[in-house]
């Protein structure tokens, strides 16, 4: 799993300097692509997923999640973007995805991904063996609704191992849990999804691409975490990333 998380990560890092303006999703996806199968000499678990076409997921803007890479989305100053990149390595899983602003941000836009960051930082710090599962999502929703945004209720974060979606489900909202009490040694995403305005989503045509209803922004950040005896490990920890260090005054 560490392994896996690690190349997940990577992948995130490796495309960081092509996100600008005049580039396609579509070569996006390619440089993923060729990253994971050539260099990394593992599998995209996105391309060929009930049907997903493509490598990566790359949801633009109003796009909540699972945004499919298009040579005809070409990339403009101030677009929110998520990559979201699942990499099979050793028949394990890495799993992950952030947010990256296209030229000059929007108030609005930078201000949401922060948040967004935020909230999963906020519930990665409580993590650790003993407590509910649901703390996660509760702790998610109050700071997300105090900044005046939303939580996506439709998808949440999974348990993952050698399966790609796994138990428990992992809310990003106050809602049952089902009593899952956190273990040392489970392995699961949390990955809040946060409208700028409501909570509500619609599926497109194709069968993949989740907006906004009302057609606002929307971001997310996940990452692939390991309960540890005194917090959690992060599996598909960034160089950018900006927790590690809190964590560890955590434990």
């Amino acid at each position: 799993m560490r392994v896996a998380g690690r190349l997940a990560a990577e992948v995130l890092e490796m495309i960081a300097p092509h996100v600008v303006p005049g580039v396609t999703t579509g070569e996006l996806d390619r440089l993923c692509h060729d990253h994971i199968t050539n260099k990394q000499q593992a599998i995209s678990a996105c391309l060929g997923y009930h049907g997903f076409p493509k490598s990566v997921c790359i949801s633009v803007n109003e796009v909540v999640c699972h945004g499919i890479p298009s040579d005809d989305r070409v990339l403009k100053d101030g677009d929110v973007v998520n990559v979201d990149v699942t990499v099979i390595k050793d028949e394990y899983h890495g799993d992950t995805s952030k947010m990256f602003i296209v030229g000059k941000p929007t108030i609005q836009g930078e201000r949401l991904c922060r948040v967004t960051q935020e909230s999963l930082y906020i519930a990665l710090r409580l993590v650790k063996p003993g407590i509910r599962l649901r703390e996660l999502g509760r702790a998610i929703q109050q700071y997300v609704e105090a900044q005046d945004f939303s939580v996506v209720r439709e998808y949440c974060g999974h348990g993952i191992g050698k399966g790609f979606h796994e138990e428990p489900q992992v809310l990003h909202y106050d809602a049952d849990d089902g009593g899952v009490v956190l273990q040392a040694g489970m392995t699961f995403t949390v990955e809040p999804m946060v409208n700028a305005g409501d909570y509500r989503i619609r599926t497109m045509k194709d069968g993949w691409t989740v907006k906004t209803k009302d057609r606002s922004l929307s971001a997310q950040y996940e990452h692939t975490i390991v309960v540890t005896e005194n917090g959690c490990e992060i599996l598909t920890l960034r160089e950018d990333d900006t927790i590690a260090a809190v964590l560890e005054n955590n434990a």
